[in-house]
Parts: C-alpha cells; structure tokens; sequence
C-alpha cells in the first residue's frame, strides 16, 4: 500500500511512521516496515534493532506533544499483501468521554466483571470505539484540539 507523503512523518532505514490514512482522529499514528513482510521472524537483525528505538521515540513524541489520557500501542493487523505495522492509538480525555457518552457502547458492560461496581473499560473496548467512530463512521464525531493536519505538522517537526 502506497502511503500519500503528506501523511508520512518520519522514515528510518527500515521503518514509516505516519498518521493513520482513514482515521479523523488527531494523532493516530502508524508504524510499518519498509520490507513487504508480515512477520517480525522474516525482518532483519538491523531492522529488528531500530524497531525498539523507533517505538519509544514515537511513544515519547505523542505523550509530549499531544498528551493523551491514554496511549495504547498494538499489532492488529492480518490482511495479506499489508507490511507488518504497529498501531499508535491516542486516547484523549474527551475521547473517553464520547464513548461513556454513547449508549451503543454501554452494551459492553454487560461483559464487566461482576465484582467491580464502578463503570469502567479497557483498552479493547476504547480501541473499538476509536476504530468504529473515528476510521469507519463516515461523519465521524467533532475532533476537539487541533485538526489531523495541524498534528502531523506539530509532529513531523517533533521528528526532526
């Protein structure tokens, strides 16, 4: 898959971060290798070395510039022909708050453990949320902060 270059925020010798192509929420990042692989097994030593430097400098770069509530870094991914690639979800204060604000999603909680009476959710059901209303929902909600452009601005000069 081709990744437009104004999305693109960083490259390393083997890797690309960039915002998320279908997803309205500020800050979404991905990471992908450059070689055509889904498996960490079929990378490079040296591919394999700059990937832990490039997490955390991109872990790092999000909580400063955009300080979410929450951060969640994950692989998802299983579509055949797609490079192995790493999820950076932000999740901020009003983001959590649409979500308990949505009665779709409190369907979830008749899965909650019994013993714990506070409402409450993880990062499943947050990513869930994040992926259904800010990447498939074709009017998805008002993004509160600065737009998808002005933050990969903000963090292709963090990069530099």
């Amino acid at each position: 898959m081709e990744i437009a270059p104004h999305f693109i925020l960083h490259e390393t010798e083997h890797w690309i971060v960039n915002h998320h192509l279908a997803s309205a929420l500020p800050g979404y990042l991905m990471l992908g290798t450059k070689l055509k692989t889904n498996s960490l097994a079929e990378l490079s030593t040296e591919a394999l070395a700059e990937l832990g430097g490039v997490l955390a400098r991109t872990q790092q770069i999000i909580e400063r510039h955009l300080k979410p509530r929450r951060l969640y870094i994950g692989r998802f991914g299983h579509e055949p022909g797609l490079p192995l690639h790493f999820h950076f979800i932000p999740v901020y204060d009003w983001v959590e708050d649409l979500f308990w604000k949505d009665s779709r999603y409190r369907l979830l909680e008749s899965f909650a453990y019994a013993e714990n009476p506070l409402p409450s959710t993880d990062g499943a059901e947050l990513t869930l949320f994040v992926w259904r209303e800010f990447a498939e929902n074709p009017t998805p909600p008002a993004i509160q902060g600065r737009s998808v452009e002005e933050v990969i601005e903000a963090l292709r000069n963090a990069f530099k």
